[in-house]
């Protein structure tokens, strides 16, 4: 009876395991689909929001460049460049909800990617062959190998995927891996606090290393807030949760404390060096936040995570090209007004701009109306020195300098 029951026993638990077996592909085909889904709504998110910055740039320039007096906010191209971020700000929120977060954070080298390709194609200068290759050729050579990181950390990314419940970044957030990083978070934070604002250490890699620090927070917090909504939309709501309201929360608190060193790191530094070191050092400290909290790289093989690391280097390296090839700003000097002297050209004859160029990190390029100049740009003029009577001993100058005024000469001899 045994002999006899054993074989049907046999065929009746094949096609249990058959079964088993057959789950687990598809478990990791809808992970790689939900990789996929993530990692095109960021590129398409920061494809856009390059798009509308780079619009709004051109409404400035528009309105800089002609005698229109309209405000910038009154212009069709600036409220459609602003729409267009919003849309592409969207498109990076809900991509996080999709893919793990070591995976999202780098592709934002797809924003430098598009800003030197569109600088490029809307370029108004004409360059001899030469001038162009030397200019641009490593600005082609970062933006290839940019590409190719793109493409390593799509291909090689993490694969870990949870529902982002209540209960899960609860959990995620108690642990202690992530309660020790935040422990070093914070006292790295408060020293390059005190040093940044008492020992007057204003180092662009310390002000960026701030922004990196409350970025990863940010990034931690966007990922649950984005996930908890898409949980709630699926129909599990999970709004009700106290610790959506707290992530929430620390989103905006983080955002606005980032936004205000990135404008005092814009007042010291150039452009281009922020947009560098700022994204080499952001991605590291958010890769390294994610991977704490939300252990991206969990059952992740060697390979995998060395190609991945790879796929970071790359990009770095070609973020870094790409933003080495731009212009260097032009610190201003102080000059005197060509409109106050007869007979100067003037920067409204013929379309020739005869003063400096004040190519600062954020400008939108020369000066092209000088009708409402603020009293920094009015003429110099020299220092009055006051006659001395009756002092012995002390020879006069041979000359003297009196107050200006129509009728009487700037500098008169001395006797």
């Amino acid at each position: 009876m045994e002999g006899g029951n054993s074989p049907n026993l046999q065929l009746q638990q094949l096609p249990l395991a058959t079964a088993a077996v057959s789950v687990q592909p598809h478990t990791d085909s809808f992970s790689y689909k939900e990789n996929l889904i993530g990692a095109l709504l960021a590129i398409f998110g920061h494809l856009v929001i390059s798009i509308a910055l780079n619009l709004q740039k051109y409404s400035h320039i528009r309105l800089a460049g002609s005698k229109d007096t309209r405000a910038y906010f009154k212009t069709k191209t600036w409220w459609c460049g602003l729409f267009l971020l919003v849309l592409g700000e969207l498109g990076v929120f809900s991509s996080y909800a999709f893919a793990p977060l070591s995976l999202i954070v780098p592709l934002s080298a797809v924003s430098v990617i598009a800003s030197a390709i569109i600088g490029m194609i809307f370029i108004k200068e004409k360059w001899k062959p030469k001038d162009f290759l030397r200019r641009y050729v490593l600005s082609f050579v970062g933006c290839g190998l940019a590409i190719v990181g793109t493409y390593l950390l799509i291909t090689f990314g993490p694969n870990s995927h949870e529902k982002m419940t209540g209960e899960n970044i609860t959990r995620h957030l108690v642990s202690w891996p992530f309660l020790l990083y935040m422990l070093v978070e914070i006292v790295i934070f408060c020293l390059l606090l005190y040093f940044y604002k008492e020992k007057n250490a204003n180092y662009i890699v310390v002000i960026l290393l701030l922004v990196a620090l409350l970025g990863s927070m940010t990034v931690v917090t966007v990922k649950a807030v984005a996930g908890m909504i898409v949980v709630s939309i699926q129909g599990n709501l999970q709004l009700d949760y106290p610790i959506f309201y707290i992530m929430l929360v620390c989103m905006i608190a983080t955002t606005i404390f980032q936004a205000t060193f990135l404008a005092q790191a814009s007042q010291l530094y150039d452009s281009s060096q922020i947009a560098s070191i700022g994204y080499i050092l952001s991605t590291t400290v958010a890769i390294t936040a994610g991977a704490t909290f939300y252990l991206d790289f969990t059952g992740e093989d060697v390979l995998h995570i060395c190609m991945f690391a790879l796929g970071c280097l790359i990009a770095f390296l070609g973020v870094f090209l790409i933003t080495r090839n731009r212009k260097k700003s032009v610190p201003f000097e102080p000059y005197i007004s060509m409109d106050a002297m007869p007979g100067m050209q003037n920067m409204h004859d013929k379309g020739i701009a005869v003063q400096p160029d004040l190519k600062a990190s954020f400008s939108y390029g020369a000066l092209e109306n000088n009708d409402n100049m603020p009293e920094i740009y009015t003429p110099a003029t020299l220092p009055i020195v006051q006659e001395q009577h009756g002092s012995k001993g002390v020879s006069a100058p041979p000359y003297r300098v009196l107050e200006h005024s129509k009728k009487e000469p700037l500098l008169e001899t001395g006797t």
